[in-house]
């Protein structure tokens, strides 16, 4: 059965489905109603079909080669356009709009643009997000010529832009004719929802205002036909794994990030329910799955997991993993015991068991809700867990005015987390600390907890928040950010303030790049102090609504979240929370230990 993209229920907090338009809307279009020539244009199409997908904001910068395309993407009524101060950020903020919306775009200009932007978005393919990205590409008559043009590294070949893409894109359309314009850019950003992967779109500068009769109406909605499992191999996947699971004494779930992708997380808590396997997730698949559900049991980290959650998974005699990824930070160096023998590996579209049988073409979700109809109900292992566990302490209580703990910064933060609440959690000792934040009942459990595991750009966050707000105002959003990575993205505070954004930003100083001393230290790791809330005063510059506090200690860091959240919870708050420089949590001591033994293995034997 065909699902209609452009007629669905909107992508609400609580649901990562595709290309929705927003606030519960239903999307206008209809049919194919005839259009003034002066709307039947290249621009206007791409404006409509964003909206269609669920788009209604486009995150940019302006250039030469973009400025007409930008003319007619304003014009669309539905289309709201934030500019950025910069590329990377447009780049950053399209991600973090992705991963509530569904799918998320930027517009940025020829080569110098595109360049600057290509880092955000290979983040963006690392994490499996749909977004699209815009360039604002050459004038037509400029193909094919020897002409030299600005904004290139001056050779006539205007291709270099295209093949840095092709690496972190999984579709690519240069648009330089109006006859196959309609059909690039369609199959471009279905290929995009399909694939969930970023999509690259050049368009000739001088294209987008021109009436073509393949725009003379208005774009019949797309109709994506899902992924099919293939039923035998489905059947044959599920009889293998029930046969194999339910020989075990004490098998386990974990859940992980792929879950998002293969929008798997409502028959992962199915097949929990019905089997009685007590479940956790890897750290990139926090907020994917329920933390209220009893058979939780936090975040499998291997060496850094959450108190007795990595005990009863590593000793289990079977463990399912559904859409893991395990890299060097996700294993903690490679440090994950783990056998092979003993898992059931369930990618989006792949089963593997122990160490064989493989069973393609095998949808994810299909074979998870096969198996809940399967599995004997078992529940040794939470049973074992539940024996063991012992509650989370609190931090050693402050003496008055002392120096401000990070323990006590985020015991309070967790006191801040309601269904009316997002965490955006920066790379750093954020990850761990966030990581450690139990997310609230009664709000749903998707997209509502996001970090970038897989690729780790530091600065990611400032955007990423830009982007997220920006998808759901109704949504505080709670931003954890470091010192060294504020600093690299700081310029879209801006943007915040001038889209009238309500987020709450902690800015941890400790002076340095925490998370690189925890790996290896050198001088390096050290960066220059900032008035950090003396800067964004200056951003701020009395336009718009904007708060900023600096706190030492936790008497001052009480009064700021009270402030933050009551009599400025209409403006966008920033707090500079001042820590020792070697105040960090537990687990990133751990895991950086061994994250620098990986690094530093010699090379083998030739």
């Amino acid at each position: 059965m065909d699902t209609n993209i452009g007629s669905i229920d909107a992508c609400k907090p609580a649901n990562s489905d595709l290309a929705s338009p927003p606030n519960g809307a239903v999307s206008t279009v209809q049919g194919s109603a005839a259009l003034a020539s002066s709307e039947a244009t290249l621009g206007r199409h791409l404006a409509r079909r964003l909206v269609q997908v669920g788009v209604t904001d486009v995150f940019s910068v302006p250039g030469d080669f973009n400025l007409t395309l930008l003319d007619h993407l304003i014009a669309e009524p539905q289309l709201k356009n934030i500019g950025c101060c910069n590329e990377l950020n447009a780049g950053y903020a399209a991600d973090g709009y992705a991963r509530c919306r569904g799918v998320g775009a930027c517009v940025v200009t020829f080569t110098v643009g595109g360049l600057s932007v290509i880092n955000a978005i290979a983040g963006a393919y690392s994490e499996n997000l749909p977004l699209i990205c815009i360039i604002g590409g050459p004038n037509t008559n400029d193909f094919g010529t020897n002409r030299i043009l600005h904004h290139t590294i001056g050779l006539p070949d205007f291709s270099q832009e295209l093949r840095c893409f092709q690496t972190v894109t999984c579709y690519q359309a240069v648009v330089n004719n109006l006859e196959d314009a309609h059909e690039m850019i369609d199959t471009a950003i279905s290929t995009c929802l399909k694939e969930s992967k970023p999509v690259y779109i050049s368009i000739s500068c001088n294209l987008p205002g021109i009436p073509h009769p393949t725009f003379s109406r208005e774009p019949v909605p797309f109709s994506l036909s899902p992924r099919l499992s293939n039923h035998l191999g489905l059947e044959a996947a599920v009889e293998a794994a029930a046969e194999f699971l339910n020989k075990a004494v004490k098998p386990v779930m974990v859940g992980g990030p792929k879950l998002r992708v293969a929008k798997a997380s409502d028959a992962f808590v199915e097949l929990a329910d019905a089997c009685g396997y007590p479940y956790a997730v890897m750290p990139s698949a926090k907020g994917q799955l329920p933390e209220d559900h009893p058979h939780f049991m936090g975040t499998f980290w291997g060496a850094v997991s959450t108190a007795f959650c990595a005990e009863i998974v590593e000793s289990a005699d079977a463990y399912l993993f559904a859409g893991p990824i395990f890299n060097d930070y996700s294993s903690v160096g490679y440090s994950l015991l783990l056998k092979k023998e003993k898992a059931i590996i369930v990618q989006p579209d792949r089963v593997v068991i122990s160490n064989g049988p493989a069973f393609g073409c095998v949808l994810m979700k299909d074979f998870l809700k096969g198996l809940a109809k399967r599995l004997n109900k078992n529940t040794t292992a939470y049973e074992n867990y539940y024996r063991i566990f012992v509650p989370d302490g609190q931090p050693v209580k402050a003496e008055p005015r002392e120096p401000l703990r990070v323990n006590v910064l985020f015991k309070h933060i967790q006191q801040m987390l309601s269904s009316e609440t997002a965490v955006i959690a920066e790379t750093g000792d954020s990850w761990f600390n966030c990581q450690k934040l139990k997310l609230p009942k009664g709000c749903g459990y998707v997209d509502r907890y996001e970090f970038q595991m897989q690729y780790g750009s530091i600065g990611w966050s400032v955007g990423a928040t830009l982007g997220y707000a920006q998808a759901v105002p109704e949504k505080r959003v709670i931003s954890c950010i470091g010192d060294g990575s504020f600093q690299v993205t700081v310029q879209d505070v801006s943007t915040m303030i001038r889209s009238e954004q309500k987020s709450i930003i902690f800015l941890i100083n400790n002076g340095g790049y925490t998370i690189e001393v925890e790996i290896h230290d050198g001088p390096y790791n050290v960066i220059k102090n900032w008035n950090y809330t003396a800067l964004v005063d200056a951003i701020h510059n009395g336009e718009g609504k904007c708060w900023t506090t600096k706190v030492t200690c936790e008497e001052e860091l009480i009064e700021a979240i009270q402030t933050a959240t009551e009599d400025k919870k209409d403006c966008l708050c920033f707090i500079e929370v001042i820590v020792h420089k070697d105040d960090t949590s537990k687990e990133l001591l751990e895991w950086g230990s061994r994250v620098c033994a990986a690094n530093s293995r010699p090379p083998n034997p030739q």
